[in-house]
């Protein structure tokens, strides 16, 4: 299985509590990450998958979910995990409308913690390889023929050999020839792959 890094941004101004968590998830494998404050943050983020961010919600300059905003409004999508002793309904709520992961309230347990973080970490995973194989496809489909991409444009609406044959009009021994050439290029196993892919792929 592929071992790959695993990030983890903190942004608490508890000096403590923020030393105690760093030292946990290093303790655990995690690369972390982490600051006193949203600005220092905001300052040094460069994006890294996969990875969650951690954060307060309150904090004297910036709350957890004006940070979130931030993030948000500068392009990044990151997985959020907030921590607070004391927060709002309101906060709570727009923290996961927004797309927060999970909501911890102070005080909670390490192994609470730590499976929050593995979580939000797996989400990211799966998120990384979605866009990773959707941009491989988009290269693949670059090396289609324009005949075998018109054939690929038909196999995504779910036509079969005999639709391909009656819309391009041509025989079932070259309609099968186009299919199986562009299943090859793009490395599908199945029409439902090669559905859902593309699926993927136009998906906003």
């Amino acid at each position: 299985m592929t071992q790959y890094k695993k990030y983890v941004f903190l942004v608490e101004d508890d000096e403590g509590l923020r030393l105690d968590l760093e030292a946990t998830l290093g303790f655990m494998g995690y690369v972390v990450h982490s600051y006193a404050n949203p600005e220092s943050f905001l300052n040094e983020f460069k994006p890294l998958a996969p990875a969650v961010l951690v954060t307060d919600m309150r904090m004297p300059q910036k709350s957890g979910v004006e940070l979130q905003a931030d993030i948000l409004s500068r392009g990044h999508k990151i997985p959020m995990i907030f921590i607070s002793g004391e927060s709002s309904d309101e906060q709570i709520i727009r923290a996961f409308k927004n797309g927060a992961v999970d909501f911890l309230l102070k005080p909670f347990s390490r192994e609470l913690f730590l499976a929050a973080v593995a979580k939000a970490i797996e989400l990211d995973a799966i998120e990384m390889q979605e866009i990773i194989r959707k941009n491989q496809l988009a290269e693949a489909l670059k090396t289609l023929s324009p005949r075998e991409r018109q054939v690929f444009e038909l196999l995504a609406k779910g036509y079969g050999n005999k639709e391909l044959v009656e819309t391009l009009g041509i025989a079932l021994s070259t309609a099968k020839e186009y299919k199986s050439e562009v299943m090859y290029k793009l490395r599908l196993r199945s029409l439902s792959e090669l559905i859902s892919l593309n699926t993927a792929l136009n998906a906003n």
